[in-house]
């Protein structure tokens, strides 16, 4: 066992599998009891929600939280927030009139598992309950005032002007043949937009009032979000349907323009690698501004684009 791997082991021990945990419990709280409605909806919303998944967004709340050197709980809700968007998204992004995939996770997908009205259903729930859990949080120090600035932020970050736009770009992309500039910009709607909102809004809810800091975590967030997207599409070509938790292969069956269909697989890894060097270019200044505790960035870095699902 090589000291990179005896490293990435104990950072998933010591902070990811803590607060993916962390994470569930209070996604667990929030979401509504099975005997609260008549309805199914419950269970197929805790369906979506809490089977499995990486919890990225999350960990990045609570990285972002540590780097501050600010208690985990200043961050719950934003880290709840971001999960509920992304969860809600990836429901819809399933439906047949989107990706129309059978497989999440590991499991049926929440149309195949329950229904397509349930599905669309529990993705207007998750919405809902995301920009709720933000305005009803007594945990964080941020204010009335800078409450309702992170409920903007996280609109504009999921809506026209971020992962919805990235969505509907990425639709009309199918079978076309994009440019780089092109597909990168779908990408930093699609992915990079939340990713960023949950380093950000969490930096916002620790009430982190240097701009500066703010700005070389926005800039980091955002290399990430785009490192993430070569990453899960170089996955999706290398990695078969049993590990990936999803139809391997499905994007190129799509048509989806990618990085790998873009550039090559070794194209793809390379420009990976160019990425990941301009996130430990940016890292050094947040560590000049942060000290030693902005190393928890390059260990959550290393762990995301060196994951194998």
């Amino acid at each position: 066992m090589t000291a990179t791997s005896i490293n990435q082991q104990d950072f998933q021990t010591r902070f990811v599998d803590v607060y993916q945990q962390r994470c569930k419990e209070k996604l667990d709280a929030l979401l509504p009891s099975r005997n609260s409605t008549n309805s199914h909806l419950p269970d197929a919303m805790s369906y979506a929600v809490l089977n499995g998944g990486k919890r990225i967004r999350p960990l990045l709340a609570y990285a972002t939280a540590e780097a501050l050197s600010a208690p985990p709980q200043h961050v719950d809700a934003v880290a709840c927030a971001v999960e509920l968007i992304h969860a809600y998204s990836l429901v819809h992004d399933d439906l047949p009139a989107m990706d129309d995939d059978d497989l999440r996770r590991g499991q049926p997908t929440c149309h195949k598992a329950y229904d397509e009205a349930t599905a669309i259903l529990v993705g207007d729930a998750l919405q809902a309950l995301a920009f709720e859990v933000i305005a009803d949080d007594t945990q964080s120090p941020a204010s009335h005032q800078q409450k309702l600035a992170l409920i903007i932020e996280l609109a504009q970050a999921c809506g026209v002007q971020g992962m919805v736009e990235g969505q509907s770009l990425d639709i009309l992309a199918e079978g076309q043949q994009l440019n780089l500039e092109e597909l990168e910009h779908i990408h930093q709607l699609k992915t990079g937009a939340l990713i960023t909102s949950s380093v950000t809004l969490a930096a916002k809810s620790c009430n982190c009032q240097d701009d500066q800091v703010i700005g070389l975590l926005n800039q980091y967030a955002n290399l990430l979000g785009l490192a993430f997207q070569v990453k899960d599409d170089i996955l999706d070509v290398t990695t078969d349907t049993r590990i990936l938790g999803k139809t391997q292969g499905a994007d190129a069956a799509l048509g989806k323009a990618t990085y790998p269909a873009l550039l090559g697989l070794q194209g793809a890894e390379k420009k990976l690698q160019l990425i990941h060097r301009d996130i430990n270019n940016t890292l050094k200044s947040l560590t000049t501004s942060l000290g030693s505790s902005a190393n928890i960035f390059d260990e959550l870095t290393c762990f995301i684009i060196q994951r194998h699902y």
